[in-house]
């Protein structure tokens, strides 16, 4: 199969961010139901890490948040309540619409705006960091990717493996 690139900087956000969440879907792709909603992480204080279920659902709604952030470039937003999900599959829908939505988002930004070097016309997140358009889609890049990462982890303590 001959993969066909998105042109210039926003295309190459799109095609890395579309990457990560194919690569996460994959990974979640033999989760059962019972290990999607068991907590692996009792200890943790971020309510966000507890569970397969959590993370997904913390990584689907801080995706529509930074899109959101985006569209509106740090005008006062509602962002997307965390939504518990009860099936692996749902999850994967969930990040579907994630995706398209992020690519609507984009649908016209062009390569220029990506970057921004004026802090006061930077997104201000609701972490208080704050980022031109190019970091954080970066960001969300990275965000699917380190929590992917630790779903990684979570299953091979459901799974007993070393």
């Amino acid at each position: 199969m001959i993969k066909t690139y998105r042109e210039g900087a926003v295309g190459a956000l799109l095609d890395e961010y579309e990457r990560a969440i194919n690569d996460l879907q994959q990974v979640i792709t033999d989760i059962s139901d019972d290990e999607l909603i068991t907590i692996i992480d009792a200890e943790t204080s971020d309510s966000n890490c507890k569970s397969i279920q959590t993370i997904l659902a913390h990584v689907v709604s801080a995706g529509f948040a930074y899109a959101i952030d985006i569209r509106l470039m740090g005008q006062n937003v509602k962002y997307p309540d965390i939504v518990l999900r009860w099936t692996i599959d749902d999850y994967r829908k969930d990040f579907d619409r994630l995706f398209v939505f992020t690519v609507e988002t984009f649908r016209n930004i062009h390569d220029d705006q990506l970057e921004e070097f004026d802090n006061t016309k930077k997104i201000n997140t609701l972490w208080g960091q704050v980022y031109d358009i190019e970091q954080l889609t970066e960001h969300a890049i990275v965000h699917v990717l380190r929590h992917r990462r630790q779903i990684e982890k979570f299953k091979i303590i459901l799974h007993g493996q070393k």
